[in-house]
């Protein structure tokens, strides 16, 4: 078997409230997702031998806590398969920017692996394993746009325009635990509708918190607000703004301040990973296996 590489979007929180606090200590949430095109790759060799092996993971995190390679581990035992896999990851989703790369990441490996080694999985199957090693993993198990609720899992398939977005983010890293333990954090927003959304509702509830912990992201937020209305995505550090045009996004991109990088990217309701495997036709055909595969 050869290596192959799949592509692992990130993603975009149009809006995010908090409903309030679960008995279990995790929060009612409710947010609307929307993938964009750019994101992670994810290089996947599957092996004869039996074990699991990282080659690159996320920087700094050590072997055995990676998502991708607790995903991989996860599956393995789920299906009960005998083949093991080589991984790695060609990082470009920053840490902690609230864009989902890890989510991302590890989804591309639930999905990617059970179709390599043919191990039968449902998609329902393959985003229950994904809740377990993060809220935001099913989202891109399932690779469409979507409304969700409870902690993320709970998603209702949408459609919605697909603007240019310039996604900027400052040299550092949010910690989501440290946001939703913060005392100041809204807990008690009112749930609103699809159609509530698209006439210009909802915001983000972790952005008042994020900008007082970290001044890094407050500063990058005020000055992207000079020049578009900007929202943070998930809890940060990422912020977003909406352009129906690339080259009025890409002209602020070149102006960010000192400290702080970007890109501009396509909204798309339909996840790159799903895309490129429904290119490859049907699961077991062996179609576009071989080669670079969405590089």
């Amino acid at each position: 078997m050869s290596w192959t590489c799949w592509p692992a979007p990130a993603k975009l929180n149009l809006f995010l409230h908090v409903l309030g606090r679960r008995a279990d200590g995790y929060h009612e949430l409710q947010t609307l997702f929307q993938f964009v095109e750019f994101g992670d790759e994810v290089l996947i060799e599957p092996t004869l031998a039996g074990d699991i092996r990282l080659l690159e993971g996320a920087p700094g995190v050590p072997s055995g806590q990676d998502l991708v390679e607790r995903a991989a581990r996860s599956l393995k035992a789920e299906a009960g398969v005998t083949a093991g896999a080589r991984l790695s990851v060609r990082k470009r989703i920053p840490m902690g920017s609230g864009l989902g790369g890890g989510s991302s990441d590890a989804a591309t490996v639930l999905v990617v692996l059970n179709r390599l080694w043919g191990a039968g999985l449902t998609l329902d199957e393959l985003a229950d394993l994904g809740l377990a090693l993060g809220a935001d993993v099913p989202v891109f198990v399932r690779g469409q746009a979507a409304w969700a609720e409870g902690v993320g899992e709970r998603l209702m398939p949408v459609s919605v325009p697909e603007p240019y977005y310039l996604i900027a983010w400052p040299e550092v890293s949010v910690s989501t635990a440290h946001v939703f333990e913060d005392a100041e954090l809204t807990r008690n927003s009112p749930p609103i509708t699809m159609s509530d959304f698209l006439a210009g509702g909802g915001r983000n509830d972790c952005e008042p918190v994020v900008r007082r912990l970290y001044p890094e992201v407050a500063r990058m937020m005020d000055w992207l607000e000079r020049h578009a209305p900007a929202r943070l995505t998930g809890t940060g550090g990422a912020a977003f703004a909406i352009f129906e045009h690339p080259a009025h996004a890409h002209a602020l991109l070149r102006q960010l301040p000192p400290g702080c990088s970007g890109v501009v990217a396509s909204g798309c309701n339909h996840s790159a990973l799903h895309r490129v495997l429904s290119a490859c036709g049907p699961a077991g055909s062996g179609a576009g296996f071989e080669g670079n595969i969405g590089a």
